[in-house]
C-alpha cells in the first residue's frame, strides 16, 4: 500500500474536491510534503497543470508588486525568497484550519475556483477603428488570475499595516472562498467580468 505524503507533513489532499469542471484538470491537488518542484515542468506544454497548485501560491507570493502592466508597488522584501513563501503560506493554512475548522487546502481550491473569472476583454482593430471585444478565458489563465487576485489582496491588506501578510493571506483565501464582494479578489473578478459583459 503506497503511503500518501501530506502537505507540510500536515494536510491531506486526497479528499480534496474540484467544483468547477473546467479548472478540475489545471488543479493540481496531489500529496507533496514540500511544494517545490525545481521548475521541472516549465518547458513542458500546459506544465502549470502538473505543478501543486500550493507551490503555485508559493511562487506567486513572490511577486505580488505585479498588479498590472506597472509596477504600482514593490513586492517587499520576501521577493525570490522561497522558504520565507513557505513559511508565509503554512501559517496562513494553520490560521484557515483554526478559524474555518476545514482542511486548508480544500478552502484554498473553492477560493480559487470563486475568484477565477470565466469572461475577459480583449483589444481588436479593424478598418483602423480600435475596439474591446469580450472574450471567453482559458482555464489556465482564469487560474492564474486567481492567483493573482488572491496574492496581490493578501499583500494590499499587509502593506505597510501591523498585520502579518500570513494573516491577510488567510483572510483573503476564507473570504474568496465564502465569495464576500468585500475582499479584493472576488471585486476584481466581478469588475472583469462586469466589463466583458458590457463589450459584447
Amino acid at each position: 500500500m503506497i503511503k500518501l505524503l501530506k502537505v507540510f507533513g500536515i494536510w491531506d489532499t486526497s479528499d480534496v474536491a474540484v467544483n468547477d469542471p473546467g479548472l478540475e484538470r489545471h488543479i493540481n491537488t496531489e500529496n507533496v510534503f514540500l511544494p517545490h518542484s525545481g521548475g521541472r515542468h516549465a518547458k513542458k506544454p500546459f506544465g502549470k497543470s502538473e505543478v501543486s497548485i500550493i507551490e503555485r501560491l508559493i511562487n506567486r507570493m513572490g511577486i505580488t508588486g505585479h498588479e498590472g502592466k506597472k509596477h504600482k508597488r514593490t513586492s517587499g522584501r520576501n521577493t525570490g525568497k522561497k522558504h520565507m513563501h513557505n513559511k508565509i503560506v503554512k501559517e496562513a493554512f494553520v490560521i484557515i484550519e483554526k478559524k474555518t475548522k476545514k482542511n486548508p487546502v480544500q478552502v484554498l481550491v473553492d477560493a480559487l475556483v470563486n475568484a477565477a473569472p470565466r469572461e475577459d476583454t480583449t483589444r481588436i482593430k479593424y478598418g483602423g477603428v480600435a475596439y474591446h471585444q469580450s472574450v471567453d478565458i482559458s482555464p489556465q489563465r482564469r487560474l492564474g488570475l486567481a492567483l493573482k487576485f488572491i496574492t496581490v489582496g493578501a499583500a494590499k491588506a499587509a502593506f505597510k499595516k501591523k498585520k502579518p501578510i500570513s494573516a491577510s493571506l488567510a483572510d483573503e483565501i476564507m473570504a474568496a472562498a465564502d465569495y464576500d464582494m468585500k475582499c479584493y479578489s472576488i471585486s476584481k473578478k466581478e469588475e472583469l467580468e462586469r466589463i466583458a459583459k458590457a463589450a459584447r
